[in-house]
């Protein structure tokens, strides 16, 4: 049976992470909300559900349902091979995707610094002030404590956990996606410091699976709707 996947059609944002896992894994999934008339029935999903995800993105495995991208990567990891069959190594795995998930709501909140219910316009000063902590000090900082994880797994530097590829690695290579094309300038300058960091970005991006589907239709392309947005005068 297919897994069904439901998150906003036309953006890559949290959903994409997930995606990306699918696809690595070869499985078998519907991207439900782009079918015809998806979105209606992932809203009545989110209204009628007994456990009633917050948000999208979730996933629907025959009666199971789960929400949060961290918890779908979690369930995901254990059954495709992408997370570590000990029990140890595989919450480090899950720990390493949390912080990505914070990464993430940073890297949101430089456009959205108010509030999520404004437009970008409307908070504009606001973003510039957020934007330039970010680009300075954050995401350097983060992606310090990812390139200290690749240079200090006793297994080598090629993965964030143990000899193989995890749904960790994946997620950090769509950030590092997402972060170049939002913030290109101040990107490439904190990547000259992390050169395992920039290594695994381009290792994924050759994986047959992942090269394939980044060819592809399915991958939606980053817009100014999503998570990562570039805004030339946050770029800097």
């Amino acid at each position: 049976m297919a897994y069904e996947f439901y998150y906003w059609p036309t953006i890559q944002g949290r959903g994409e992470f997930v995606r990306l896992a699918l696809e690595e894994a070869g499985a078998d999934y519907i991207d439900a909300a782009r079918e015809s008339e998806g979105v209606a029935v992932m809203m009545r999903m989110m209204e009628h559900a007994a456990h009633p995800p917050f948000a999208p993105p979730f996933l629907k495995d025959g009666e199971t349902i789960i929400a949060q991208t961290a918890a779908i990567l979690l369930y995901l990891g254990a059954r495709h091979d992408l997370a570590p069959k000990d029990p140890v190594a595989g919450l480090w795995t899950h720990q390493v995707q949390l912080t990505i998930a914070d990464f993430v709501a940073e890297a949101h909140d430089t456009h959205h610094p108010i509030a999520v219910s404004l437009y970008y316009e409307d908070q504009k000063a606001e973003a510039l002030r957020r934007s330039a902590e970010f680009r300075q000090n954050r995401i350097p900082k983060f992606l310090d404590w990812f390139e200290t994880i690749l240079a200090r797994n006793p297994s080598g530097g090629a993965h964030l956990v143990g000899n193989g590829l995890t749904y960790a690695d994946l997620s950090l290579f769509q950030v590092v996606e997402g972060l170049s094309y939002a913030f290109p300038k101040a990107t490439k300058r904190a990547l000259a410091d992390a050169p395992h960091v920039a290594a695994l970005r381009e290792a994924v991006a050759r994986r047959p699976r992942i090269k394939a589907y980044l060819a592809s239709p399915r991958r939606i392309p980053f817009s100014e709707d999503g998570i990562f947005r570039h805004y030339p005068e946050l770029d800097g």
